[in-house]
């Protein structure tokens, strides 16, 4: 009797809404070695392109999005050249897409849980891509128009596992604040990556440039939902 009042009192947080985002400028990874090298001003480095070439081949990617073209990378020299103090460029850059796509991918979310944005009570973004005050957090919530006690959680540099480690915050959220539904939204851009190659260019470099683009997933993550629905 006991166990089984256990069981009913215990709710185990769940994603109740997905939202994805991508910019509409896209490279088709079959021609990204041919674009990233001829816009870094690298195609001399025939050997090093051959090689991003055959990663490209074997990635499994079939486009990469990007806000960042030729154009803007040609405003921007010192994106190019390693000598040059380049972050703050790049940060500035990185804002407002970053932004517009965590916006769009939120709104997705938000649109397939059917509830009003007022209805969130915790935020948690994840990105690598900016840095600074007011914090994507605090401009994401005014986008959307969360209410104004919303809470906030910004998680900075957790590279590749970014997406876990925000779900795994909003589970406990969730799981430890009655009522709780919890916004996550994780978004990168990368042109905070986007470096000239050289002759002494590592693997990993050629294989971050290759695989790595833009864009930005949301879930709305809550725990005591009602029986026969994900509110």
């Amino acid at each position: 009797m006991v166990a089984s009042a256990v069981l009913e009192e215990t709710h185990f947080a769940a994603v109740l809404a997905i939202g994805t985002a991508n910019p509409a400028n896209w490279v088709p990874q079959d021609e990204f070695a041919d674009w990233y090298f001829r816009v870094t001003r690298s195609d001399h480095l025939v050997t090093l392109k051959a090689k991003m070439k055959r990663i490209c081949e074997k990635s499994g990617v079939k486009k990469l999005h990007f806000y960042h073209t030729e154009e803007m990378i040609d405003r921007h020299p010192e994106i190019l050249d390693r000598a040059l103090p380049s972050l703050s460029a790049r940060l500035s850059i990185n804002e407002d897409p970053l932004l517009a796509l965590a916006a769009a991918a939120a709104e997705k979310a938000i649109a397939e849980w059917g509830r009003p944005a007022v209805d969130i009570t915790h935020l948690v973004v994840s990105t690598n891509s900016v840095a600074g005050e007011p914090g994507p957090d605090v401009r994401l919530a005014a986008l959307l128009g969360l209410r104004p006690d919303v809470q906030r959680t910004v998680l900075n540099l957790h590279g590749c596992s970014a997406g876990s480690a925000a779900l795994r915050v909003a589970k406990d959220l969730a799981e430890n604040n009655l009522g709780a539904r919890v916004l996550v939204s994780c978004a990168d851009v990368a042109a905070i990556t986007l470096f000239r190659a050289t002759d002494e260019a590592q693997l990993h470099e050629l294989v971050a440039n290759s695989h790595f683009s833009d864009g930005a997933g949301a879930v709305i993550v809550g725990a005591n939902c009602q029986p026969g629905g994900l509110l």
